[in-house]
């Protein structure tokens, strides 16, 4: 055993692989995160103006390892536990989804072999049930009940979240993801990949009010974004080049309101319906300025938690029963939520 053990007690390392970030982490039993590394393959897909599958299972084959190690590395260093060696992880938790199929058994595979060459517990985690237990991180965790806007890239729901470990859909895309609306609308634009970033940088250099581009408003608490990002082609079609490289600044501008204000409406009208006074948000999209300073109420994920973590997804581990032996080695990952 490493000079770290004991100290904190149980020590959860977190491994997430499900689209194009390579990410592992350790976290105590109380929520304390020891450290987490994220490695992003965004310049390397930047070419392609989006994530292309294959290529991100390969490069996570390459980094698996060495971001494993990094983390027991830096888990103690600073204010850590002294030295943290494998010796020291009490449970594995990994996300076996929903994501790319080639990715997850990247890490899926790497946290078998782990847990069962330390005779350890294996936790699945469901990649959602992680970006909502990144609030349950310390130093200043949100306790249920909240309702909670999940936006990203790929997903986009409202969830009522009533206790830790669990929550209810209340509401999803019909479409696009948020993020995807984003992204989709940065290519219209002539903006490089990641695409919502680049909006949210522009667009504090532009009038949000110039255009009026609507969102498309659906039966229930669904989304659906297909509409805005079909007025935002028309209009830069109007414009044309000239015209595009002019107004870009209040296009972004205008495009990320619409995109901003259906979430921030739709996020209160869950919380009536559910009865929960309280609002959370997390996700890539939650990193998005506007959207944070739409909702100076709500409890926000911290900006380093927003995008695919392995903090978040060992955060979840501490709430989900791990696996018989007998069960772990044949988990399998899956593509979609359920």
């Amino acid at each position: 055993m490493g000079d770290g053990a004991g100290a904190n007690g149980t020590m959860i390392l977190g491994i997430e692989t499900s689209c194009d970030e390579t990410a592992a982490a350790v976290v105590t039993a109380d929520g304390q995160v020891l450290s987490s590394i994220v490695a992003s393959q965004a310049e390397i897909h930047a070419r392609y103006g989006g994530v292309v599958p294959e290529v991100a299972s390969r490069r996570h084959l390459e980094l698996i390892g060495p971001v494993i190690r990094e983390a027991l590395a830096g888990a103690g260093s600073g204010s850590g536990p002294g030295r943290v060696t494998l010796g020291d992880i009490t449970r594995v938790g990994v996300t076996c989804g929903p994501g790319l199929i080639g990715a997850l058994l990247v890490g899926l595979s790497a946290a078998k072999a782990i847990a069962w060459s330390r005779s350890i517990p294996l936790v699945p985690v469901d990649h959602l049930q992680g970006h909502v237990a990144s609030l349950y991180l310390g130093p200043t965790p949100v306790e249920p009940p909240f309702v909670c806007l999940l936006a990203s890239g790929g997903h986009t729901q409202l969830l009522a979240v009533r206790r830790h470990g669990s929550f209810e859909r209340l509401g999803t895309t019909l479409d696009d993801a948020a993020g995807e609306a984003f992204d989709k609308g940065a290519r219209l634009l002539g903006l490089p990949y990641p695409g919502g970033a680049e909006i949210d940088a522009l667009a504090r250099q532009g009038n949000s009010e110039a255009f009026r581009f609507p969102v498309a408003r659906v039966p229930g608490l669904d989304f659906s974004f297909s509409g805005v990002k079909t007025s935002l082609l028309y209009a830069v079609r109007d414009l044309g080049d000239a015209g595009l490289a002019e107004r870009r600044a209040d296009l972004a501008a205008s495009y990320q309101r619409a995109i901003v204000r259906a979430l921030t409406q739709r996020l209160r009208q869950a919380a009536e319906t559910a009865g929960i006074e309280r609002l959370a948000v997390v996700g890539g999209v939650a990193a998005n300025t506007e959207l944070r300073a739409a909702l100076p109420d709500a409890a926000l994920a911290p900006l380093s938690l927003c995008t695919d973590n392995a903090a978040m997804i060992a955060s979840a581990a501490r709430f989900t029963d791990p696996l018989p032996p007998a069960e772990a080695l044949v988990l399998d990952a899956y593509a979609s939520a359920a």
